[in-house]
This record gives C-alpha cells, sequence and structure tokens, in this order.
C-alpha cells in the first residue's frame, strides 16, 4: 500500500506498483464521487472504494469529492510494461512448426487391417468346409403325439395337455388366438371341450381342475389325429 496525501486527504492504492491495464483499486477514508477523465477508465466506485484502470503508461491525476472535500490532482502512478528504451518494434514471427505425427494411429490402422484380412481368410476357407446340416421338418401330428406324452410328466398337466391340443388345432386351421369359448363355437368336439374346460381350471381357478382321468383323455385328444390328418391313399382303399 502507498499512502497519498493531498490537503488533509488520505487515500491508499494497490497494486503498490500498478502497470498498464492493472485494476487500480484506491481507498478513501470517506465516501468518495470521482470525476470522469479520458486518461483512465473508471471500472467501479462504492463509498469510499474506487476501482480505476488505463492502458496509458503515464500517472493519472483524479479529481473529485470525498465527505466536504474537493480535491484535484490526485495522482497515482502507472508504469510501463516495456523494459526501459524499448524500440517498440515486434519480434519476428516465427514460422509455424509441425507436431511431431503420433505413431500410435498407424500402428491401430496396421493391427485392425490385418485383423479384418485374418477374418475375411477365416471366413472364406470355412464357407469352403461348412456343411449344410439337413432341415428336420416332423409334422404337426407327430408334435402332438410328443406334447400329449411331455404333458403328462407337467407340473399342470391339464393345463399343459390343453396348450398342446390348442397348438396342434392352430396348425389345422383353427387360430391359436381364439377363446375357448370361440374355438368351441368353431369346432363342436366333446373331447376337444373337455380338455380345454379341465385346462382352463387348472391355469386359473383356484380350486384346481375337476378329478378325472388324465392318461385316458391324453388318449382321447390323440383321436383328433385320425379326424384331421388327410390319410394316405391306400390306408383309404385298406378302410
Amino acid at each position: 500500500m502507498i499512502a497519498i496525501f493531498l490537503l488533509a486527504l488520505t487515500a491508499t492504492f494497490h497494486p503498490a506498483k500498478p502497470t498498464v491495464g492493472d485494476p487500480i483499486a484506491i481507498d478513501f477514508a470517506q465516501p468518495v464521487v470521482i470525476e470522469k477523465s479520458a486518461d483512465f477508465e473508471l471500472v467501479s466506485q462504492r463509498g469510499g472504494h474506487v476501482v480505476i484502470r488505463t492502458f496509458t503508461p503515464k500517472p493519472i491525476a483524479l479529481s473529485g469529492v470525498t465527505g466536504n472535500v474537493r480535491f484535484r490532482n490526485l495522482v497515482v502512478p502507472v508504469r510501463s510494461v516495456l523494459p526501459p528504451k524499448d524500440a517498440l518494434e515486434p519480434a519476428p514471427l516465427a514460422p509455424p512448426r509441425m507436431p511431431p505425427q503420433p505413431r500410435m494411429p498407424l500402428i491401430l490402422i496396421g493391427v485392425a487391417s490385418l485383423l479384418a484380412i485374418a477374418g475375411w481368410v477365416t471366413a472364406y476357407l470355412l464357407s469352403r468346409v461348412k456343411k449344410v446340416k439337413p432341415l428336420i421338418v416332423i409334422a404337426p401330428a407327430e408334435r402332438f403325439r410328443v406334447a400329449v406324452q411331455q404333458s403328462a410328466k407337467s407340473k399342470q398337466r391339464w393345463a399343459s395337455l390343453a396348450d398342446a391340443t390348442r397348438d396342434y388345432l392352430a396348425q389345422r386351421g383353427f387360430g391359436a388366438e381364439l377363446t375357448t369359448s370361440q374355438l368351441l363355437a368353431r369346432l363342436d368336439d366333446d373331447i376337444v371341450g373337455e380338455i380345454l374346460s379341465r385346462g382352463d381350471f387348472e391355469k386359473f381357478s383356484p380350486w384346481g381342475p375337476p378329478s378325472g382321468d388324465f392318461d385316458e383323455v391324453a388318449q382321447l385328444a390323440l383321436s383328433l389325429i385320425d379326424r384331421f390328418e388327410p390319410r394316405e391313399p391306400e390306408q383309404e382303399a385298406a378302410a
């Protein structure tokens, strides 16, 4: 801090040695009003605290009023950031230097290219020796027989048998999205009605399905195959 005394006026400013462009804070003992000047920029003033700034390397003369005292030419020294007797000539421009190119991206690209080539070669070789697996098509009737046998081992036997029956009937043109009542309206069959009814009871009723001989009903379900499967000509002649 540097104390400035002028006409019984006391003020301090900092930084102690301000340079061009520095915000210079000046503190007065009493509220102050600084007169504007072309020599400096009045950044802010509040009460006895004032902040100014200048870009001219020469002392600043402040004028204003603090308390009941008007003051003039309160000098704040400002020095240049340039060394003494500087020729003020700009430094020569150096040509731009290209940064060294990193080698890691080139290495990674090379590795990726080799891996891609290896993948293509492997795929080509595999395509030459790839064996075509025969597509095994299981007839709906055979799938139905297997499903009926597996339903006997299910925890919900009646529900499993009902699902197997629905799937088989869907293969025979009765949509899988049909409800039990809709399906029975299109297919009037007591066996199907009993299977689907018991399956619905086991799925949705808290009391479970009505008692019945599951094995007997499962055998009756397989009789649907004779009803819906097309018969070979030899079988029809034998019949």
